[in-house]
């Protein structure tokens, strides 16, 4: 049986409005193998990007415990933190987030700087990368050169860069049209499966969540 790489047990979040408190996630539970992809759906302000930064280790819950590979993860230990998740996950947002002043190699590699890791291999690693998402003839160029769906191929190939157990990608579909998104969601399925990368995906798409070998919708802060 695949190992564990992530588990979240109990995860409960609220938030704070004039008086009020909002409890977004009541205990969640969430199990991922290794290899596995988990889609998960639910409606807007259902606390699905509450759940992924929580995920990623970005912030944390009021009560519950989450684990990467069995370990759990500990808030208060932040640069120990820091540099786990810079192996550990790579994520993918709906906003590219690329740097505008750096071309796409560059953009790719800058994991691997904080990461600490080798230049040299890794630049060999962006490069790789950066041709099986069909932009090897496009490494030079800058963000502003590039289409939506070209830039979202660099975010992917960013997210791979230090290998890392688990992607996490929150609507990284959200911003392209029908045709572009449904060759992201080919690309992001067929090289986690090629790197035998776990992918929880985030979208509100049903044909896009149905491709996931487990499917799951959050719903009044439970995952069901």
């Amino acid at each position: 049986m695949n190992e564990l790489v992530l588990r979240a047990s109990g995860i409960r979040k609220s938030f704070r409005s004039g008086e009020k408190r909002i409890e977004v996630l009541r205990g969640v539970d969430l199990e991922l193998r290794r290899g596995e992809s988990l889609s998960i759906r639910g409606s807007s302000g259902s606390g699905k990007t509450t759940l992924i930064h929580i995920l990623a280790g970005l912030d944390s819950g009021d009560e519950g415990t989450l684990f990467w590979e069995e370990e759990p993860v500990r808030a208060g230990l932040r640069g120990k933190l820091a540099k786990k998740r810079a192996t550990f996950i790579g994520m993918v947002f709906q906003s590219f987030y690329l740097i505008p002043e750096l071309k796409a190699l560059d953009n790719v590699l800058m994991t691997a700087r904080i990461a600490g890791l080798p230049l040299g291999p890794a630049r060999e690693r962006a490069r790789d990368l950066l041709t099986r998402v069909g932009l090897g003839e496009r490494i030079d160029h800058l963000p502003t050169q590039l289409s939506g769906g070209e830039m979202q191929r660099v975010a992917v190939a960013r997210a791979l860069m230090n290998r890392p157990q688990v992607i996490l990608a929150d609507e990284p579909t959200g911003n392209l049209d029908e045709i572009t998104a449904e060759g992201i969601m080919d690309l992001l399925l067929r090289i986690c499966s090629e790197e035998k990368t776990s992918l929880v995906l985030v979208t509100h798409n049903r044909i896009h969540a149905e491709r996931t070998s487990h499917q799951a919708e959050l719903h009044l802060g439970l995952l069901r």
